[in-house]
């Protein structure tokens, strides 16, 4: 069917119900016109920055009927397919891809779709390429001729242009201080007359600050007194090349293409000819190594040779041992290799004809040495750089480790939530910890380890941070002339000072009539004794230091008296006692409650008794009640304010006097025919007991016997027992309402025991059995002390005697002839076993001389 239907862009805008009205078979062309509607086109990314040589591709989706995706360079043309640049089409979505990217590359790229009536939706996206730090074939090493202008060759490109320095002996080349050295241009290195003491290694280092890129490459510079590259073109052959003065120049040239140069003149005159077997050497400082380098020479007349380091010549000494051997030989020897001797060293030959150098090279290895570890400071919340900075050769890797987890970081390392971040370069590690928290304070190690050895030192990473309020009891109750401390505890780093303010008030650190201020080191209490309702209200305390003040408000109430308690309960009730059980007070008035106190009296009396609680236990006992009446009984809480109102009135009933309840029995054989019952009372059915009634009998008798025990006692003792029995007990309690029902018990008196020594001790006492021991070694002295002074004439009874003699003859009259030097007699009787006297033979004569010593002998009379 034909559709004459002619529209233009404004038909985008109708409704499907208007075009409905038009009553016409277009159907399909609405359709259409929906769809145009609805074309929309997105490109993955919006903006991309790209380096030069990266690839990337870009995917462009259309929604809606798309017939064509069609791509366009920023040129305007249309992107076809080729090795570069790669297309992959789909229905509604095309990828672009770009390989190895170059500056050329950079602009914007548009993707446009067209639906089936040729209307067209477009996106962009924004492509930057940027050049990386390149070096373009920097050769090294780089020869120049002596005293000529030199131009080291250093290209490097980027983009943005980079910044190039250069470097010599590890110090930066400047035209202040080298007016010989020029930076040109374009970035190379211009050295006017060279000469051989510019030869060595130049650094060349590029950056990018926008970047923060860097790179560098090291080229080696060699000055040449003669260019003699076209002789190594006819290996081991002889050439003359002429010379000004009829000097012949013969040039030989060895089997190792090493070049040598003999000039002879007339006189016999010969350059001198150096050569070396050995130009490299390696060794290990701090390890009292030494090495030798030896230099063999040849010249007429003999050259003179000396040895250089750093354009210095170097002198015998306790490090350098300068030796000069026949056959030309000079060796250089190097003690006790430390890191600085490390480098190149000069041999150098000289006489009438000439000079001639050659270079060898110590390579000294050094532990790890870090250098530079500092502590650091940071403030809460900040970022912290921490350095750590180390020598070495080689150059050691460094390594990070946290002390309080064990956490260590490597070069590159990033922790999982992205705050530990390590950078390295040329013995330089930095650690970079962002958002820094409390809890990274503490003891971080630093790591230098190479093949060499290992260093390691440890820092401390101190943390500042503002006050931080330790408590949020802020709210503190108390009443008119009691005192009552508002705490204020804070931690902070630096400690932080605190001031107290009342409304708009100050209080000073010396106080008020009615507050004190108690301050130490983290933590300040104000003391206030409310004297009137203007004492309570807001109080402030102010922490500051020097990362920042905080703030906390207290609030002083006026405290009140405990509510009432509740659910009163009686539990245990019997005739003497009663156990009152109640809830705690909802609210205890602001003021911790101190004791709750209990009240009670019988029901018609008006008096009340009080008992206080243990603490603030809500558990009382009653004691002391009367059997069979009627109490009641209330509760209330007392605070430091006062007592609270009393709970609601709760009654009731002790029970009425009855028997007692059987006694417990356990049994204890006694001493000999003796057996002990141990009694337990048990319920007194609310009197006391008067008495037990103990029956006995053995199992083989029917009469029983009797034994009364008074109530106050907890025992009863059965004695005499026949061993080898056994007995049965009942056991009953009476009190003034009766008797108990029976306890029944049984026990058995085993045989008759043995009379042995450990019998007839078993029933003494430790005390008595100590006495005896005593008693015994008593008596055991005094037979000894007997027998010494019969015997041999010693012991404490012979002391106790010549005291006695000496005090008596001085007073009698015979002391002149004591003092004249003469001697005076005693005669004592000895003692016989049954104590009597014993006749004159057995009597000993007791001389006593002046000097009160005693000798004795037995008496010459005869009976």
């Amino acid at each position: 069917m034909k559709c004459n239907l002619s529209f233009t862009n404004e038909h985008f805008f109708f409704s499907l119900s208007v075009l409905h009205l038009l009553h016409v078979s277009c159907w399909p062309m609405m359709t259409l016109l929906t769809s145009l509607a609805a074309l929309q086109v997105t490109i993955s990314l919006n903006k991309v920055e790209l380096s030069v040589g990266e690839s990337k591709f870009f995917i462009c989706t259309a929604i809606g009927e798309p017939v064509r995706l069609e791509w366009y360079n920023p040129q305007g043309e249309r992107i076809a397919p080729s090795k570069r640049m790669a297309l992959h089409t789909e229905t509604s979505r095309s990828r672009l891809i770009i390989y190895n990217a170059i500056i050329e590359d950079a602009g914007i790229y548009r993707c446009q779709a067209t639906d089936a009536s040729g209307h067209t939706e477009e996106a962009s996206v924004v492509l930057e390429i940027y050049q990386r730090l390149t070096f373009r074939d920097v050769q090294s090493p780089q020869e120049f001729r002596h005293g000529e202008t030199a131009e080291v060759v250093c290209d490097v490109i980027s983009s943005p242009v980079p910044v190039v320095v250069w470097y010599y002996q590890d110090r930066e080349i400047t035209e202040e201080h080298h007016s010989r050295f020029q930076v040109l241009a374009n970035n190379n290195l211009q050295i006017h007359q060279m000469t051989k003491a510019d030869e060595g290694v130049y650094r060349c280092e590029a950056s990018v600050e926008a970047r923060g890129e860097i790179d560098f490459v090291d080229i080696a510079v060699v000055v040449n007194a003669l260019r003699l590259s076209h002789l190594h073109k006819q290996p081991r052959t002889m050439r003359s090349v002429p010379c000004p003065e009829a000097l012949k120049l013969e040039v030989y040239i060895s089997y190792w293409k090493d070049v040598r140069f003999q000039a002879v003149n007339q006189e016999g005159i010969v350059p001198p000819v150096l050569s070396v077997s050995q130009r490299s050497f390696n060794a290990t400082a701090d390890y009292q190594e030494s090495v030798t380098f030896t230099c063999i020479t040849s010249g007429s007349p003999d050259p003179v040779v000396t040895w250089h380091r750093k354009g210095q010549q170097l002198e015998p000494s306790e490090q350098y041992i300068i030796n000069r051997l026949e056959g030309g030989r000079s060796m250089l020897t190097i003690r006790n290799i430390r890191q600085g001797d490390g480098g190149t060293y000069t041999c150098k030959a000289t006489n009438k004809a000439g000079s001639q150098e050659r270079e060898l090279m110590l390579k000294v290895f050094v532990q790890p040495h870090i250098t530079q570890l500092k502590n650091v400071t940071a403030v809460e919340g900040s970022a912290a750089m921490i350095f750590c900075v180390a020598e070495g050769e080689p150059l050691p890797d460094i390594s990070w480790r946290r002390a309080s987890d064990g956490q260590t970081f490597m070069d590159g390392d990033k922790s999982q939530d992205g705050r530990f971040e390590v950078r390295g370069r040329h013995g330089k590690s930095a650690l970079t910890i962002s958002g820094v928290r409390l809890a990274d304070l503490g003891r971080f190690d630093c790591e230098a380890l190479s093949r060499i050895g290992g260093h390691q030192k440890s820092m401390f990473l101190d943390i500042e941070y503002m006050p931080k309020f330790l408590t949020n009891h802020s709210i503190f109750y108390s009443w008119e002339g009691n005192p009552v401390n508002i705490s204020c505890d804070v931690m902070s780093n630096p400690p932080a000072t605190m001031l107290w303010r009342k409304e708009r008030f100050t209080i000073s650190a010396e106080g008020t009539a009615n507050t004190r201020v108690h301050s130490a080191e983290g933590k300040s209490v104000l003391e206030v004794t409310p004297m009137s309702d203007k004492d309570f209200g807001r109080y402030n305390c102010t922490a500051r230091n020097n990362i920042g003040v905080r703030y906390q408000e207290f609030i002083l109430a006026q405290a009140d008296v405990p509510s009432n308690p509740y659910s009163v309960r009686l539990s245990a009730v019997s005739q003497r006692l009663a156990t009152v059980t109640f809830m705690k007070p909802d609210s205890h008035g602001g003021v911790p409650i101190s004791y709750y106190l209990v009240q009670y009296k019988e029901v018609g009396s008006q008096d009340w008794r009080d008992v206080k609680s243990h603490s603030v236990q809500t558990t009382v006992v009653l004691t002391g009640l009367e059997p069979n009446t009627t109490y009641e009984v209330r509760v209330a809480a007392v605070n430091g304010k006062g007592q609270g109102e009393f709970s609601h009135t709760e009654t009731f009933q002790t029970l009425p006097i009855r028997e007692p309840s059987p006694p417990a029995v356990h049994g204890q054989r006694g001493m000999g025919k003796a057996y002990r019952l141990g009694l337990v009372k048990q319920d007194d059915g609310g009197m006391p007991i008067v008495e037990y009634i103990v029956k006995y009998k053995t199992d083989k008798e029917e009469q029983w016997m009797t034994k009364l025990v008074p109530g106050a006692n907890d025992f009863a003792m059965l004695q005499p027992l026949q061993w080898n029995t056994r007995y049965e007990v009942e056991i009953t309690a009476r009190n003034v309402k009766g008797l108990s029902e029976p306890t029944f018990y049984q026990f058995f008196m085993p045989q008759k025991p043995d009379i042995t020594a450990e019998s007839l001790f078993s029933g003494l006492g430790l005390g008595a059995v100590v006495g005896l021991g005593l008693g015994a070694l008593l008596l055991f002295l005094v037979l000894v002390d007997v027998s010494c002074f019969f015997l041999r004439h010693c012991g404490l009874l012979m002391c106790i005697t010549r005291t006695l003699c000496s005090k008596k003859t001085t007073t009698s009259g015979k002391g002149k002839e004591i003092e004249e030097g003469k001697a005076a007699y005693l005669k004592l009787p000895l003692k016989e076993e049954n104590g009597k006297e014993s006749l004159k033979p057995d009597t000993i004569e007791i001389k006593v001389h002046s000097d009160n010593s005693l000798h004795t002998k037995p008496d010459d009379s005869k009976a």
